[in-house]
């Protein structure tokens, strides 16, 4: 028998309809591996079926002309809250149901990216000198931000993604508008030195009997930095494999995998780094990364001569192994 699947998208985040749009890959690719799939759309309290059936939030089932349908599992596609920071991962734990990523303690740790940086800092990974902010404190002066950090430096929410919010700041007259951008997509705020490099991004998942590191991709933006533009409307140039030393990549695709451990990451994650004159430097840690056609994963899926219907096949059927 099929197994049911929710591809549970949406969220209530600014990247409400990236996740759609991966909401959309994961269904063709989910179907045509044989499963019977099934696009659920969170906004606030309002959970839904993508042709409009309400969810039954006690188990998570919905009806369709008077019959009652459940889900064997789900496969979380929210960019931001409440599918990326173990909201949504603790109830459904709660209510029994196995999912497609890591749970509620690796989830909150990764979306907040100065806490998952500084804590993974500790285990050797190199990370950008940077500086916390919280709305309703006293922020520091433009002139200090910018003398502890140095010009051109960062300023972003710890809580978003897909760029929302991000400025490369260049001057100190840019330091606090950049920093009230920023605070619109939540109460806190990251400002981060500058590293000039090679970015490069590179996928990763365990099950119980494999560990797969996928063909690393250079990332070379047409903008200032790796911007929702060059993200989402092509100002970019993706190159996979990357253009770097095999002993680069061998080392980037091992530490990618330690990550994954130290975290306790499940499913797929993919994690951005920045190749310096000197180190290799953790950028963030994605543990819902993008799944349209175009994203990361599937061209690193590609890349590797595999085929994403036996990827999304592994990590489901992984939570039924015994």
């Amino acid at each position: 028998m099929k197994r049911n699947i929710a591809i549970i998208a949406g969220g209530d985040s600014s990247e409400h309809e990236v996740s759609l749009r991966s909401a959309a890959g994961l269904y063709g690719w989910i179907s045509e591996a044989g499963y019977n799939a099934t696009i659920v759309v969170l906004k606030g309290m309002d959970w839904h079926t993508e042709d409009g059936c309400p969810i039954d939030k006690n188990d998570f089932s919905f009806t369709r002309a008077g019959v009652k349908h459940t889900f064997d599992f789900a496969y979380i596609t929210i960019h931001g809250t409440p599918g990326e920071n173990g909201i949504l991962q603790g109830y459904l734990d709660m209510i029994g149901m196995p999912y497609s990523c890591c749970g509620v303690l690796a989830a909150a740790l990764t979306f907040n990216k100065y806490a998952c940086n500084h804590y993974l800092s500790y285990f050797g990974f190199h990370i950008a000198n940077s500086m916390m902010l919280r709305a309703g404190q006293k922020l520091p002066n433009a002139p200090k931000i910018a003398e502890t950090l140095g010009l051109p430096c960062f300023i972003k929410s710890n809580v978003g993604g897909s760029s929302f919010g991000c400025t490369k700041v260049k001057t100190v007259e840019e330091v606090y508008p950049a920093i009230e951008r920023a605070f619109q997509e939540g109460d806190e705020v990251i400002c981060e030195s500058f590293m000039q490099g090679t970015e490069v991004t590179c996928g990763v998942y365990k099950t119980k009997d494999k560990a797969v590191a996928f063909p690393i991709t250079e990332v070379v933006t047409h903008n200032e930095f790796f911007d929702y533009n060059a993200k989402y409307k092509g100002e970019v140039d993706e190159i996979t494999p990357a253009r770097i030393p095999d002993s680069i990549r061998d080392r980037i695709q091992a530490e990618t995998l330690r990550l994954y451990d130290i975290i306790g990451a499940n499913g797929i994650i993919r994690v951005d780094w920045i190749i310096t004159e000197d180190q290799i430097n953790l950028l963030e840690v994605n543990t819902t990364p993008g799944m349209t056609p175009t994203s990361f994963i599937p061209q690193q899926v590609r890349a590797a001569g595999l085929d994403i219907k036996d990827v999304l096949t592994d990590i489901i059927e992984n939570k039924f192994s015994n």
